[in-house]
């Protein structure tokens, strides 16, 4: 039998009585899953900042979007400024029609700043794919050759 009168008999813990009442847990924070244009814009950061290589957004991307990609990542755009990492910091996106987002971001690299925009096109599978790309205002197309 036990000697300790604080505990009921039985019980093992060191455990006492609770003096005060016992707080409410708050509810857990549901997580949402990212939005397309969200989710799209990490990946198009990744790929122009040289993080991920272009092939990463093969099955993403259609029409010309790919092509785009794969001639602009190698010079990587949106690269590291002076040894910082660039990061997403805004991304809004607007749906003008039944399946298709537009879409813009900011992004931040040390002390630049830099704006993309995108499209996405839901197809007939119900995926969503990167259809057009602009950096900064500039539609990201491979430079023409100069003539001399």
């Amino acid at each position: 039998m036990s000697t300790d009168r604080t505990r009921p008999a039985g019980r093992r813990d060191q455990r006492g009585p609770r003096s005060v009442p016992p707080q409410r847990s708050r509810q857990p924070l549901t997580h949402r899953p990212p939005r397309p244009h969200q989710w799209f814009a990490e990946r198009l950061l990744a790929v122009l900042s040289g993080q991920r290589p272009v092939h990463w957004m093969l099955g993403h991307t259609v029409g010309e979007a790919y092509d785009q990609l794969a001639e602009l990542a190698p010079s990587t755009p949106l690269g590291a400024a002076r040894g910082s990492r660039p990061v997403l910091r805004h991304c809004r996106g607007a749906q003008p029609a039944t399946g298709v987002v537009e879409a813009f971001a900011s992004i931040v690299a040390g002390d630049r700043v830099r704006a993309m925009a995108f499209r996405l096109e839901q197809g007939p599978d119900q995926r969503w794919r990167c259809a057009a790309v602009e950096l900064g205002g500039e539609r990201l197309t491979a430079a023409a050759p100069v003539r001399r």
